[in-house]
């Protein structure tokens, strides 16, 4: 059995539990059981559809910016679905088809993205030579 055990990566307690099972039920009682609890409201294939219409953005349902909260992917299950989800439920629907949960960086529409590059480049490093200087004389910096 430990041979077995290895070899399939799990515990000899495991295999002997199969093995026992397999001696009283035969290879019907070896099959996977169903799982207990509620069966899920969405499919796998429309948790599939769903993480689609999450990636087209908050702002293609008409929400003032892409922030994505749960009540208004509730909002869009419920539209898309006749689902009924609550807030506080979805997320561990998203969990479950794979989604996590990202705050998008905070940044201007007007970023210039070469301007900034050009400060970091020339005129930080002046900045930060002279900042080891500044402040009452004789203290450490």
């Amino acid at each position: 059995m430990e041979e077995v055990s290895h070899h399939v990566g799990t515990s000899t307690a495991s295999v002997s539990r199969w093995n026992q099972a397999f001696q009283e039920g035969g290879a019907k009682a070896l099959r996977a059981k169903p799982v207990p609890g509620r069966p899920r409201k969405l499919r796998p294939d429309d948790c599939r559809r769903l993480l689609e219409l999450l990636l087209k953005g908050a702002l293609a349902y008409g929400y003032p910016n892409e922030l994505w909260t749960l009540k208004r992917i509730a909002r869009v299950i419920r539209r898309e679905f006749a689902v009924h989800y609550h807030p506080n439920h979805v997320w561990r629907l998203l969990r479950g088809c794979g989604w996590s949960c990202q705050v998008p960086e905070r940044r201007a529409v007007q970023r210039n993205e070469e301007a900034i590059a050009h400060w970091k480049r020339y005129q930080w490093p002046h900045i930060k030579k002279g900042a080891r200087t500044w402040g009452p004389h004789g203290f450490p910096r």
